[in-house]
């Protein structure tokens, strides 16, 4: 059988396949176009970009030498650096200058990485979280697919991978809940509540994920894009508690809460992980939801302190070594944001879940 009848195949066969497509257990409802199109028109008045610079710590090679048993490294929106217990992951790299199929047009990200991607160190594993334009860069995996290293992606996000020239056999496919081994690291696809696609003709026919890392002594969770969803808690029950949960936190909107968490949210989810920090991701470099740019990390804060969960507050570049929390600096300014009251976001069928 050939490779991709072999993928297609296995496809098939996991629980989350159904009528040819792969599907969330819990129904995703959709706004009218109507009020899409007044959010278009009438949105938010807050400045969805930065007017400013932002400021950036550079990083190169040679700051990665000496690994700690455990440190992230957040490189802007979802791209991270994961060192744990003498490994090293890369999750969700993009280094392009667009999260579009057009080179032309689409949203543009805001500043250049902090780390030059020539200036990569050796890398073990790329975990990619599914296949939508700023988690899956094709730029990026063109200047990395020479590289010795494991790439571990939900099923059916291999074959864009293949297609792109990256060697079948350093491939690893993973259903919800499947594992894969990397010299005493286990890496888990976990449940997440999102889709997939890259164009009109190819929805949801890979599936998305989120990661669980556990070593012998620490354990880190990457949510990828996600809504809230009952199997959190069972994230936390099977696979925590986490010392360092990475949980998207912006992108968010009302028309959309069945996709992505949004702040309050994110904190939920974190607590039901049985995350001991949490770091926010997938904010801080492209427009990609009609919120204020610096909205997102406002409304954490003021969840995180209502909730009392302890969060790290990062500059692109800058890294956290837990247990240690980094102290808390406000980089981005001041700016008028809607708080939860004036812009509630929540997911449907999980009232319970925020009890």
């Amino acid at each position: 059988m050939h490779l991709a009848e072999k993928r297609r195949a296995r496809m098939e066969r996991s629980p989350q396949w159904q009528n040819g497509k792969f599907t969330n257990p819990l129904e995703r409802t959709q706004a009218s176009r109507i009020s899409l199109l007044r959010q278009i028109l009438f949105g938010n008045p807050n400045p969805t970009r930065p007017k400013e610079r932002i400021p950036v710590e550079a990083r190169r090679r040679s700051d990665f030498d000496n690994s700690p048993d455990l440190r992230t490294t957040w490189l802007g929106h979802s791209t991270m650096i994961v060192e744990i217990e003498g490994k090293r992951l890369l999750l969700d790299p993009v280094w392009g200058q667009r999260v579009s199929p057009f080179s032309f047009a689409g949203p543009e990200r805001w500043y250049p990485s902090p780390l030059p991607i020539e200036e990569l160190p050796d890398l073990d594993a790329v975990l990619i979280s599914h296949d939508h334009y700023d988690h899956l860069d094709y730029p990026t995996v063109q200047k990395l697919k020479g590289r010795k290293l494991h790439w571990v992606v939900p099923l059916g996000l291999g074959g864009h991978l293949e297609g792109w020239g990256v060697p079948a056999h350093s491939i690893v496919e993973l259903d919800w809940w499947e594992t894969f081994v990397l010299s005493g690291l286990t890496i888990t696809a976990t449940p997440a509540r999102h889709f997939s696609g890259r164009g009109p003709l190819d929805q949801d026919k890979t599936l998305w994920c989120g990661f669980a890392v556990s070593g012998a002594h620490h354990r880190v969770y990457y949510s990828g894009d996600t809504a809230l969803f009952p199997e959190l808690k069972d994230i936390g029950q099977r696979l925590g508690p986490f010392d360092l949960t990475m949980i998207e936190v912006g992108a968010y909107d009302r028309h959309w809460t069945d996709v992505h968490l949004g702040p309050e949210q994110a904190i939920r989810a974190h607590q039901l992980v049985r995350g001991k920090i949490l770091l926010p991701v997938h904010w801080g470099l492209f427009s990609l939801g009609f919120h204020g740019w610096t909205e997102p990390m406002e409304r954490v804060l003021a969840a995180a302190e209502r909730n009392a969960v302890n969060v790290a507050v990062l500059k692109p570049g800058e890294s956290i070594v837990p247990p240690h929390l980094p102290p808390m600096i406000k980089w981005w300014p001041d700016l008028p944001w809607r708080d939860e009251e004036a812009d509630p976001i929540r997911s449907s069928g999980v009232d319970h879940l925020m009890k």
